[in-house]
């Protein structure tokens, strides 16, 4: 039992630290976003020419949005090394791969870099759902008040393998009124909460931190990729009605679905851009490389009668004259590929159904990510998925450079705006330390014991 308690007692102050090394990059104007994805790993800084310090919520003021003003200095991108499935599978690889692609960042900037945001897909995200009511007996909501509703939710047993990533208050509701963003400063008796709760595998955020340690960088928060994939590619009227993105990754593809401008789901499935490569390796008998850029040259989900006539050389280096200079048709190609994409969206079909996707207004989605580029993708998603689809790219990023517009990195500038604009999350409201102690909400904070 004491263990327990002295576990709980240290969620809130490692959160917290996190977030204030955060802020407190912000105010010294330079912060780091690193992207790491099982094909390659992205290194974007910021600056903050005229940051603005956020209000202090300790005094039961309402707190203002943030208004964090920033500037993209430099982007980088090399090809990842020890990660698979958005997961790091070899510590010292994965390190030089992150050290590799923070000094390019680092001299196109040409400045320091000392704290990172990370987003990663790994990790085996589940989402829950979770409320909370208490009574008011007629007082003024505060920020107490706030707090205290947080600490009455119910949590599932979500495992003591598992951590809590996200835990982000989603709708209040004050005597039957819903839908209420931020209720501090109204009169009332009962006052409920709405949370949606993202966990995930200990190990994978451990090994993250842990690599993002050896590589001499402070971590000042960990990002869920779909969800800032989300963040950057969905236009405000999708994410008030009701809209999913699906992040096509390599290794994975995740979907976050969001509804009155909060994530209120999230999941992935582990299988990505990569394992469409694989199949084309394999069934061509071709070295994964060529498999590559077949898929990107060629690729696609819609076979015509011209598809038969597109002749693609397999050149080899196998000694094998007559199996060196064979060829295959893009009409083969799109074979190959096309069970795997249905595979993939019917797999992602579980998720839309769990959250009752098809019960918001808008039902929206919106495909994303590297693997989001094959031809044709949109029209087989709303076949297979019974939705509207469009295809999206990072918005809201003022002159993002150019080599940073596609859709491939849509998690990475999507991290620049959670960074600019941290949404409240549990670990932001202060707790009595009774309650701590007998909350089961616990073991985040050993994340990162022994790395700071």
């Amino acid at each position: 039992m004491k263990g327990k308690e002295s576990q709980t007692m240290t969620i809130f102050p490692m959160q917290r630290a996190m977030r204030n090394l955060c802020k407190s990059a912000i105010k010294r104007g330079v912060l780091a976003i690193l992207d790491v994805g099982s094909a390659k790993i992205s290194c974007l800084v910021l600056r903050f020419p005229h940051a603005t310090e956020p209000l202090d919520r300790a005094d039961d003021t309402p707190a203002l949005p943030r208004a964090n003003h920033f500037e993209v200095i430099a982007v980088a991108t090399t090809r990842a090394q020890g990660v698979r499935l958005g997961e790091i599978s070899a510590m010292r690889e994965a390190e030089g791969a992150i050290r590799t692609a923070v000094q390019k960042a680092q001299q196109k900037a040409q400045t320091p870099i000392d704290h990172v945001i990370a987003c990663f897909s790994g990790g085996n995200p589940l989402s829950y759902g979770v409320s909370g009511v208490i009574a008011l007996e007629d007082h003024i909501v505060d920020h107490g008040h706030i707090a205290k509703v947080l600490n009455a939710c119910l949590l599932p047993d979500y495992g003591s393998e598992r951590e809590v990533l996200h835990a982000q208050p989603v709708n209040f509701t004050l005597d039957g009124r819903s839908g209420l963003v931020d209720p501090r400063g109204q009169r009332g008796q009962h006052l409920g909460v709405d949370m949606h709760l993202l966990t995930i595998d200990a190990a994978a955020v451990q090994n993250l931190a842990l690599c993002i340690a050896r590589c001499d960088l402070e971590l000042a928060g960990i990002v869920n990729s779909p969800y800032a994939a989300a963040m950057a590619s969905l236009v405000e009227d999708e994410q008030q009605l009701g809209a999913a993105c699906i992040d096509m990754g390599a290794g994975s593809t995740g979907v976050a679905i969001f509804l009155h401008g909060h994530m209120i789901h999230a999941d992935s499935v582990r299988l990505g851009g990569m394992h469409l490569s694989n199949d084309i390796s394999m069934g061509l008998q071709v070295p994964i490389r060529l498999a590559e850029r077949i898929k990107n040259l060629h690729g696609g989900v819609h076979a015509t009668s011209h598809d038969d006539h597109e002749m693609i050389p397999l050149a080899g280096e196998s000694g094998d004259w007559q199996h060196d200079t064979r060829c295959a048709s893009r009409a083969e190609v799109i074979a190959i590929m096309r069970p795997r994409v249905e595979e993939i969206f019917e797999e992602l079909r579980k998720p839309l159904e769990m959250a009752q996707f098809d019960k918001l207004p808008s039902r929206q989605i919106v495909l994303t990510g590297g693997g989001s580029q094959t031809p044709g993708l949109g029209e087989l998603a709303s076949r297979v998925l019974g939705q509207q689809v469009r295809l999206g790219s990072p918005m809201r990023v003022p002159k993002l450079p150019q080599d940073a517009t596609g859709p491939e990195y849509s998690s990475l500038v999507g991290t620049c705006l959670y960074a600019a604009h941290l949404q409240d999350e549990w670990w932001d409201f202060d707790q009595p330390d009774a309650a701590l102690s007998a909350h089961p909400l616990r073991r985040i904070g050993r994340l990162l014991r022994g790395i700071w």
